[in-house]
């Protein structure tokens, strides 16, 4: 399938390129999106009459994510999670975790735009989250996690020695039926 970038997709190419991609990727995915137009003689003059437009608003795009890239690149993070004994974690901090501490914060982050490389995070420290703003624009935040302040649960085992200890000084009686009573 013949098709037209009416905006740059990554690892696809730029605004204006003719690519050929897979039918279903085109069809379910770029033209449903508004990303891509099929390569048809008439959709060639039509993109070529809206090249300015579609550049100038890629332009205007980028510029505030750069915007967003200033502020959101110093940011560092500090979530807490309930933890075990050694550092694991129980359950796990993912993207939308990470997406609503930002907002928080004051960086508004969409959930889409975090990346996991290691998928979700599940150990206490500090930890290098990328943030995807733009196709060629990724900022780096730092985020620590660190433990709820719980200590966790011990088992102590006096209590249980002493339980079984119990069981076996009682003895039971049979249970008697109902019926063997009448």
């Amino acid at each position: 399938m013949d098709i037209i970038l009416l905006e740059k997709v990554e690892n696809l190419g730029n605004i204006g390129d003719r690519v050929k991609v897979r039918s279903g990727y085109g069809r379910n995915f770029l033209l449903p999106k508004g990303k891509a137009t099929l390569a048809t003689p008439e959709n060639i003059a039509i993109f070529e009459e809206r090249r300015v437009e579609l550049e100038r608003k890629q332009a205007s795009e980028m510029a505030s994510a750069q915007d967003r890239a200033k502020y959101i690149q110093g940011l560092a993070l500090q979530l807490t999670a309930n933890a075990g004994s050694g550092g694991k974690l129980f359950g796990s901090i993912g993207t939308i975790d990470i997406a609503e501490a930002c907002t928080a914060a004051g960086a508004p982050v969409e959930r889409s735009e975090v990346r996991l490389p290691d998928g979700p995070i599940r150990m206490l420290g500090e930890h290098e989250i990328e943030i995807h703003l733009q196709s060629d624009l990724n900022v780096m935040i730092r985020i620590e996690v660190i433990s709820d302040g719980e200590p966790p649960a011990i088992i102590e085992t006096e209590d249980e020695d002493e339980a079984a200890g119990d069981e076996e000084n009682t003895t039971e009686e049979p249970a008697q039926d109902d019926a063997d009573t009448e």
